[in-house]
């Protein structure tokens, strides 16, 4: 049993004993890079590139960390100085490192004005967003002038509501003060991610000064990127976990897999950061890439968590090691998505397919089925039924696409096979849950009402396969359902 110590800057020489610290000085990282919605995520992930770098001697991007509205992570982060762990969990063992190019944590509620101020600091050259797809503030491609948050960013730009806000504000100081733009780099797993942050930027912008909007969208960069690494929420007990097994007494460390892979496109307008001596992949065209991962890993998740939630499981390994959903994930890829995607230079798609397999069964992360479940309104349309509107237009076989669309549309009645209730986390669950229970084996007004579902919804016979896959599963239970539907495919192949 090791005797656990607080994570301090103050107790880094002692923590080396036991696990990997930074060996930089902290104090001499200038801020030039600032992260919009510090989560596990980025903390896991980007945090970690730009940690990486830092260790290689690359003093100039240390990261100002800014949360938009929970105070949660300032109350873990600053009496750590900003220090966090990252542990690694995989089949051949755990690996831990503190990681310490956080070296400052603002809270946008309380500290907007500082939070200005670093985004119109000369030192700063790039800001980094993971706000999930609601904190673009678009509406049909444009800003929404309905949304509260974007008429306070418009009232009192210097005390914005949103993560676009700020980012608008911030430029606007800094052309005033004839500096150059910072790069806008997105890290959230939407389609042409990079577009989406350019839209909204000089969208917003435009609301407020059509010069300025000019200025941003002809100066500006807004590179697209494609990111990934399994994160799962980090529990009571992964804190515990990491006391025993490390001696680090974190208030909020982050478990995740070995894994992790960052593809940027190379487009920036005011430096760019040396990450590829670190593992990050510059390219001209992140799409493909893109594309590749959301249809294939996070759809995978989109199917395997409603339907492994669904028949009881609850973590992705103890479903995974079912064979029958082994064979569903496997099969929905190969069989279905993979034919509708384009070559993607170099990559080879069958290695790809494996790995989402092998990173989905890793015994010891214990990732939670409820996470894969969560935000379903923004996951389910980008990354199944775009594979699913694809598939209907060339003629392609997609009956476990369909099943995967019934799963959800059974999920969202909040109770799972066995009666038990289910805690939908999404930010239209309320309406989606209405419509799910109103249209009980109809899925006709879920299609309708949620607006998610584009032409799909309009697409008759295919309502009528939706309707026959829900009924299946209703009948047959998940595996039962699965049973059927893979014995169907296997007969005409």
């Amino acid at each position: 049993m090791i005797a656990p110590l607080p994570l301090t800057s103050a107790t880094l020489a002692r923590h080396a004993l036991r696990v990997d610290v930074p060996s930089y000085d902290r104090g001499a990282l200038a801020p030039g890079v600032l992260h919009l919605s510090v989560g596990s995520f980025h903390r896991a992930h980007q945090a970690v590139f730009f940690d990486d770098l830092a260790m290689r001697g690359h003093t100039d991007w240390g990261i100002v960390g800014v949360g938009l509205r929970r105070p949660h992570m300032r109350e873990a982060l600053d009496p750590q100085d900003g220090l966090f762990t990252v542990v690694e969990r995989g089949a051949v063992g755990d690996h831990a490192r503190v990681v310490g190019v956080i070296t400052r944590y603002l809270l946008a509620p309380g500290d907007s004005a500082d939070v200005l101020d670093a985004l119109a600091d000369p030192r700063l050259r790039l800001v980094t967003l993971t706000v999930t797809g609601s904190g673009y503030k678009l509406a049909g491609g444009a800003i929404d002038l309905d949304d509260p948050e974007v008429r306070t960013d418009l009232e009192t730009p210097g005390a914005p509501g949103s993560a676009i806000g700020f980012l608008v504000e911030g430029l606007a100081r800094r052309r005033a003060a004839g500096l150059p733009p910072f790069t806008v780099l997105s890290c959230d797993n939407l389609p042409g991610n990079g577009a989406l942050a350019r839209a909204a930027v000089v969208g917003l912008a435009a609301q407020r000064d059509v010069a300025l909007a000019q200025w941003i969208d002809e100066h500006g960069a807004f590179p697209s990127s494609m990111v990934d690494r399994i994160t799962p929420r980090t529990s009571r007990a992964d804190q515990a976990w990491v006391a025993r097994a490390f001696g680090v007494a974190d208030r909020w460390p982050v478990i995740t897999e070995p894994f992790s892979q960052w593809i940027v496109e190379d487009d920036f307008c005011n430096g760019r950061p040396p990450l590829d001596e670190v593992g990050v992949e510059f390219v001209a065209d992140v799409a493909p890439h893109a594309l590749m991962k959301t249809r294939l890993l996070n759809a995978s998740h989109c199917v395997l968590g409603t339907l492994g939630v669904l028949a009881g499981f609850t973590t992705t390994d103890e479903a995974i090691a079912e064979p029958l959903l082994a064979e569903t994930i496997l099969r929905f890829m190969a069989e279905e998505v993979a034919p509708l995607l384009p070559p993607v230079p170099g990559f080879d798609l069958e290695l790809y397919r494996a790995s989402v397999l092998e990173r989905l069964a890793n015994p010891v992360l214990h990732d939670q089925l409820e996470r894969l479940c969560r935000n379903g309104s923004d996951k389910f349309p980008t990354h199944v039924l775009s594979s699913l509107a694809s598939a209907r237009a060339a003629g392609r076989p997609h009956e476990l696409l369909t099943l995967a669309v019934a799963g959800w549309v059974r999920y969202l009645r909040g109770t799972d096979e066995a009666g038990r209730l289910l805690e939908l986390d999404d930010p239209q669950a309320a309406e989606l849950h209405r419509l799910a229970v109103l249209g009980g084996a109809d899925p006709g007004p879920l299609l309708r009402g949620s607006g998610l579902f584009g032409a799909l919804a309009d697409d008759a016979a295919w309502v009528a396969e939706l309707t026959d896959a829900l009924a299946r599963l209703e009948r047959c239970g998940v595996l039962g359902a699965l049973t059927e539907i893979l014995d169907d495919v296997s007969l005409a192949a």
